[in-house]
């Protein structure tokens, strides 16, 4: 008789086959449920409650990431989603649903042995395929003027925003975002350099554009009330050195054997800090900005000279200051040149709802602007800051990769429509999986239509009559919200940049794929005890079967002798 061979630790839970594969499937499908309900332009918002707050959103990233999901197979969904989110910005819940439809189709395949490598060949070839067609029907803007150009991108936005909490205000703030994204450096985009801030109070109608910069006014002391408040063309000073007496260090120790040089110490002190104000205040600035403290004691000086100062200015709105005036920040007040001085048409303090900002505009070398949003409450104007980021997100992709497709579930019943019939070119089991495939994409209009409460299996009747027209003049049909019906969605304005839609199909084949392949799990629960309760679990673990090198004898690594 042999001896039974242990190769895990003792506790190691491990599944693996068929059953385990179809389980993956099955939590995965759960969390899309979850998510399902918010897509689309009349999708249902979800309050999410936990030790941070609560936060109401319909943004597919946000939510995942906020469901703190902990079965392994499901996370890869978090993934994709947090995936999407960062490359386009737009179109993450629609990956999610994508994934876990491509699943569900897989699902019965699973079931009847078929092996999952076939499946995944047959939806990497019908994603390649999809991709390719998405292309062909693309609609490039490239050769349009700017003014016709901003028109375009701004029904992108318009698009993007209709599936959001401030979609009532849809054109107010799509215009917002056009005017915000078109002051960037073109090569560049740079998204930090778009600033968006948050006051509470007002309503969303209240929120504006600077064009330039504004950042809400730090801490200051008493001497700032008596500085001036607004000027034009001012000369902008930007350090980063603080300008206020440092406490000395504990337990320092001066020995004097005279104690009239005690005072000379002090003195030497005081007239460090005058000599570096009395230098930024020969440079000609009438503005001085630092990213460190500025005390009192310079506070007051510069006030008595007409000069407006602030301290501890956030690192994001120092940068945007210095592209935006063309200052330079200086890390010393010694040699102060003209040169490294900024300038701006108008700065201003002004009161917004309780907080008070101060506003750089006129800026010659504008390449940044700033976003004020206001709104009722936080939990609601947090939702209009991830609203507002993702359209932003979608203008930047739509000026760099200027290719539209028709929304509304049109591009989806086109590419379904596609494959369907592509798929006939096969004579083995690969027809039958890129139809399993072309299938799936019909979730997204079937899935519109239920979250607007219509019924889906009219309306993809319908398009699927309009997309099977042999002349093609129904292929930009797509989903009406409005009515319950479909209409021509290029012509009703409901774009989407062709890259969320590339993104999206390319990022939920690769889940669905990744999911599938996986055929066991290994999983140890003693390996997940936290770090404090080592002690008797760590001992215990190590002295399990197959102990680790050392045998259980051994001290833990960090252990004290």
């Amino acid at each position: 008789m042999q001896p039974q061979i242990i190769l895990l630790k003792e506790g190691t839970d491990t599944s693996q086959g068929k059953a385990q594969l179809i389980s993956n499937i099955n939590a995965c499908m759960a969390v899309v449920d979850t998510v399902r309900t918010t897509l689309g332009p009349r999708g249902m918002d979800k309050l999410i409650h936990d030790a941070r707050g609560v936060t109401i959103s319909n943004d597919g990233a946000t939510i995942m990431k906020l469901l703190d999901i902990v079965h392994p197979a499901a996370k890869s969904l978090v993934d994709v989603s947090l995936a999407q989110d960062a490359e386009v910005g737009d179109g993450t819940t629609s990956v999610v649903v994508l994934a876990g439809e491509f699943l569900k189709e897989a699902k019965p395949f699973i079931e009847e042995g078929v092996h999952p490598r076939s499946l995944m060949k047959s939806f990497r070839q019908a994603s390649v395929l999809a991709v390719e067609r998405l292309k062909a029907l693309a609609i490039s803007l490239e050769d349009k003027h700017m003014e016709e150009k901003k028109d375009l991108l701004k029904k992108c936005a318009m698009t993007t925003l209709n599936s959001k909490l401030v979609s009532g205000e849809k054109e107010f703030f799509a215009q917002m975002v056009v005017d915000a994204v078109s002051t960037l450096d073109p090569s560049t985009l740079d998204l930090k350099m778009v600033g968006i801030k948050k006051v509470q109070g007002g309503g969303l109608r209240d929120s504006f554009l600077v064009d330039g910069v504004a950042f809400k006014k730090t801490f200051s002391y008493a001497g700032f009330e008596q500085q001036p408040k607004s000027f034009h063309n001012p000369k902008i000073l930007v350090l980063n050195i603080e300008l206020e007496l440092k406490a000395e260090k504990e337990n320092a120790e001066i020995r004097l054997d005279d104690p009239a040089k005690y005072q000379s110490i002090v003195d030497a002190e005081w007239n460090i800090i005058y000599d570096k104000l009395a230098k930024c205040v020969a440079s000609g600035a009438n503005i001085v900005l630092s990213r460190l403290a500025i005390g009192d004691l310079a506070t007051q000086y510069f006030a008595d000279r007409n000069i407006f100062c602030a301290g501890r200015v956030e690192t994001g709105d120092m940068e945007r200051v210095t592209k935006a005036t063309g200052a330079k920040v200086q890390t010393t007040v010694n040699n102060l040149d003209t040169k490294v001085l900024g300038t701006c048409e108008r700065f201003e303090e002004r009161q917004v709802g309780a907080e008070r900002y101060n506003l750089f505009t006129g800026c010659p070398a504008a390449r940044t602007a700033t976003l004020v949003l206001r709104g009722g409450s936080e939990q609601f104007i947090d939702e209009a800051d991830r609203s507002l980021h993702d359209a932003i997100m979608i203008v930047r992709r739509a000026l760099k990769h200027a290719q539209i497709v028709p929304g509304g579930g049109a591009i989806e019943m086109e590419l379904s429509k596609y494959l369907s019939e592509h798929s006939l070119q096969y004579t083995s089991k690969a027809q039958l999986f890129i139809r399993a495939f072309a299938k799936a994409l019909e979730v997204i209009p079937r899935q519109l239509c239920n979250n607007a409460g219509f019924d889906a299996t009219d309306v993809l009747n319908q398009l699927r009559h309009k997309h099977a027209l042999a002349d093609g003049s129904g292929r930009c049909y797509g989903m009406d919200v409005n009515t319950g019906g479909v209409c021509d969605t290029y012509d009703a304005f409901v774009w989407e940049p062709a890259l969320v839609k590339i993104n999206a199909i390319q990022a939920a084949t690769e889940a669905a794929c990744l999911i599938l392949s996986v055929d066991e799990t290994v999983r140890n629960p003693k390996s997940e005890v936290p770090d404090a309760a080592s002690g008797a679990a760590a001992q215990a673990a190590m002295g399990g079967r197959g102990r680790g090198r050392g045998g259980g004898g051994m001290r833990g690594r960090g252990m004290r002798r």
